[in-house]
């Protein structure tokens, strides 16, 4: 048994955010059906990388476990199958510019006339007002101007992305939250409702710790590379093998530090006792730091640290990260078994709840594979006007 058995989603949303969202719901045990355009489908099915029989790796990331239906939404009778979906359903939700489902007579408003118990998620670049509202934009775009490009990278560089789509994954992550409120609200009223979750506006609530600074001290925060604004030290330093460690530390653990390193001089300064004086004094104590570090070994450095209670992290790459001992424990790699492509890797969706089954990684659809058996299960519609809707191009 899982949570969201019984619920049933209707995705048009395409590429990443809502995807992801979507594919979370279904992990844990939704029902989720992705309306893609016929011929072609969800964009990111052509996206790279492309694996040996033709299937992308980045579709395969956000839509495991769906149903597919190819339906043509520019079409009267494409609207009417929509809206035959949504009728019965319980979470719908859509990326598109503000306006369009209105157009295709598949907005909030109409559907909810049929259903009022339907939760409805528009997830837009900018949101359903404000000047910005008929804005195109992507994850970068919105990394950008929400300020979070700017504080990312070394001082004296130009700003940088991140190394993640962070605007897309946390918008995803909004959307699955977004879904998860709507439906608990609707078990207190009876009624489901409409929520407008905009991309810019979920990049801007990230800057929880950087405004806190601007209204605080006036000071609107700059890059800063590894090295938090707020705390010495925090930082990756460099090692003897020319790899790197991250150590961040609170008081507590500044003469630990200062005694695996052997810098008694900066233990016994009492300017440094505190985070305080060692903000005070940071290029000081983080050269310092910098100077003992590069003569240790990575992972040499990382054990003694730890052993002396300091918290260190090794700065991994994907590969590290994905074949270290403790994720592999988490069993947080899985795999599914895809009909074109065999069996392939996935990361699983991190809950673990007691007394459910845990989410396990399904195969992505092909395109349209479900089309058939959802028409007729769920609308009834017979082999003749399958065929029919097939000819004209509707499906």
């Amino acid at each position: 048994m899982r949570p969201l058995e019984g619920v049933r989603v209707v995705d048009f949303s395409r590429v990443l955010a809502g995807p992801m969202a979507t594919q979370i719901l279904a992990e844990l045990g939704a029902e989720v059906i992705k309306i893609e355009r016929p011929g072609g489908g969800d964009e990111s099915r052509a996206f790279e990388p492309r694996l040996p029989g033709g299937e992308s790796a980045y579709f395969f990331a956000f839509n495991r476990g769906k149903r597919s239906v190819t339906l043509d939404l520019s079409t009267g009778r494409g609207q009417e199958i929509a809206r035959g979906l949504a009728h019965d359903a319980d979470v719908v939700v859509e990326n598109f510019l503000p306006g369009a489902m209105d157009r295709w007579g598949l907005g909030y408003t109409d559907l909810a006339k049929e259903n009022p118990r339907l939760v409805y998620v528009s997830s837009t670049g900018f949101g359903r007002s404000g000047p910005y509202s008929a804005r195109k934009g992507y994850d970068t775009v919105f990394q950008a101007l929400s300020g979070v490009m700017h504080l990312t990278g070394h001082p004296g560089t130009p700003p940088a992305k991140a190394g993640v789509p962070v605007a897309d994954l946390t918008s995803g992550l909004w959307i699955a939250v977004a879904a998860l409120a709507g439906l608990a609200g609707r078990g207190a009223t009876g009624l489901g409702s409409h929520v407008d979750l905009a991309m810019m506006d979920v990049q801007v609530s990230l800057l929880a710790v950087a405004a806190a600074r601007l209204f605080a001290l006036d000071e609107d925060p700059a890059r800063t590379g590894t090295e938090h604004p707020g705390r010495v030290p925090s930082a990756a330093f460099e090692c003897a093998d020319g790899r790197w460690l991250h150590i961040s530390g609170s008081d507590a653990h500044w003469r630990p530090l200062c005694a695996v390193l052997g810098l008694d001089a900066l233990a016994d300064d009492p300017e440094l006792a505190a985070n305080a004086g060692r903000l005070a004094h940071r290029e000081r104590v983080t050269a310092a730091l910098g100077g003992a570090i590069a003569g240790w070994p990575r992972d040499a450095l990382a054990e003694a640290l730890r052993a002396a209670g300091v918290p260190a992290g090794e700065v991994n790459s994907v590969r590290e990260a994905l074949t270290d001992p403790h994720i592999a424990a988490r069993r947080m790699v899985g795999h599914f078994d895809h009909p074109a492509e065999g069996r392939f890797p996935a990361l699983r969706t991190p809950l673990r709840l007691d007394g459910a089954d845990p989410p396990e990684p399904a195969a992505p659809p092909l395109l349209g594979a479900d089309t058939d058996a959802v028409l007729t299960d769920l609308l009834g519609l017979d082999e003749a006007e399958l065929a029919l809707l097939r000819d004209e191009g509707t499906i």
